[in-house]
């Protein structure tokens, strides 16, 4: 097997976070471009996270059978298409569609990459790995949104197509030259995904990851799509809102940093599930008081530090029963989860209040972590040693 390179699957694994953050500044222009309302707008990132699910679904299977390098290539020359479709897109239909196919291709960036690390490391070493991912998307909203504002700014809504037709073929060539293939023999004789989905499906414990995932990031996605428009009432541009990224990525680093440093100190990834939830909860009550004003940065923050802190345990410990099948078992866990975030988000493009969406998920995660096991080796550092 040859050695993995790690800046590539970070870089891989940030696709579809950089993707949307560079994508979020642009929902006014793209309102104005195409005479649409802001709920419409928001659907852009509802039908990104329902293709994204299909993606992962599809994926993950195809990376079983075929390989992890050439799923890895097959997604990002679909990505590459749908970038290509977006940017000359001159109907809002046409714009959905090139939307789809974008996050078709690009959820190759985040079941091929977990399931390559998952080959590779095992236990506590799993779990330092994705604490460094969570360090590296720590930053993807500051690049993400900071670069969005000013390319929106400088060239409207055709400018972010651009960019991410240039991101995917750059990731694709540094793919085609770089990356290795991981898959072992083992795997390509996984259990059918039928079979492996009545199982998943049947296990609390899988139930409990996906809502966890699912709900830190509807927190983390609705700002993404609801917060251009808030900047907006206040008077605030495009470009300003891009500079909010700042304080995300603040929050976010704060997160990873946290975890790390946890971690280190064998605090169980339950307790720190819990401490997420916890801070969710408070970020939304919070909210309800400052969103009429830029103080509503500071428990959106608090919401990416919150993400930082649980995500990279809750994803380390997911699929810890099925090391037989993680392409497959993967892909049907990434399904359900973000399958779960089209909806959430569907639902809250429609009701446009960020606070009540903060408070009901904070609260929705503090009950999934509470029915996490306590004593399994998987969830606790120290003990898996």
């Amino acid at each position: 097997m040859q050695r993995l390179s790690l800046p590539l699957l970070v870089t891989a694994i940030m696709t579809p976070q950089i993707l949307e953050t560079l994508y979020s500044p642009a929902l006014t222009a793209i309102r104005s471009d195409f005479g649409i309302s802001a709920a419409q707008a928001g659907q852009t990132l509802s039908i990104y996270f329902f293709a994204f699910a299909l993606g992962v679904a599809f994926w993950g299977a195809f990376c079983d059978r075929f390989g992890r390098r050439p799923a890895m290539l097959a997604g990002l020359a679909l990505y590459l298409a749908g970038a290509g479709i977006a940017l000359l897109s001159g109907s809002f239909t046409l714009l959905l569609a090139a939307r789809a196919l974008i996050a078709f291709g690009a959820a190759v960036g985040s079941i091929v990459t977990q399931t390559m690390l998952r080959d590779v490391y095992q236990g506590p070493a799993l779990g330092r790995m994705f604490a460094l991912v969570g360090v590296a998307l720590s930053v993807s909203p500051l690049l993400g949104m900071f670069a969005g504002g000013a390319l929106v700014a400088w060239g409207g809504s055709a400018a972010i197509f651009t960019a991410q037709a240039v991101w995917a073929l750059a990731l694709l060539l540094w793919s085609y030259g770089t990356l290795p293939e991981t898959r072992q023999r083992q795997t390509a004789t996984a259990a059918a995904p039928g079979i492996a989905l009545m199982t998943m499906l049947r296990d609390r414990h899988i139930w409990c990851s996906a809502l966890l995932v699912a709900s830190f990031n509807i927190m983390v996605f609705s700002y993404f799509s609801l917060a251009p428009f808030m900047f907006e009432r206040l008077g605030l541009s495009s470009q300003q809102f891009g500079y909010s990224g700042v304080m995300l990525a603040l929050g976010s680093m704060a997160g990873a940093l946290l975890n790390r440093h946890l971690l280190a100190r064998s605090v169980s990834a339950k307790r720190q599930i819990l401490l997420g939830g916890l801070l969710a909860v408070a970020s939304g009550v919070a909210l309800f008081w400052w969103q009429h004003s830029l103080w509503m940065l500071l428990p959106c923050a608090l919401v990416m530090l919150a993400f930082g802190l649980a995500i990279p345990n809750v994803l380390s410990q997911a699929l810890s029963r099925y090391r037989q099948q993680l392409g497959t078992a993967g892909a049907l866990f990434g399904l359900l989860y973000y399958l779960l975030i089209g909806l959430g988000l569907t639902i809250a493009a429609r009701g446009q209040d960020l606070a009540a969406t903060l408070l009901l998920c904070g609260l929705l995660s503090l009950w999934c972590a509470g029915r996490l096991p306590a004593g399994a080796p998987e969830l606790n550092p120290k003990a898996a040693r």
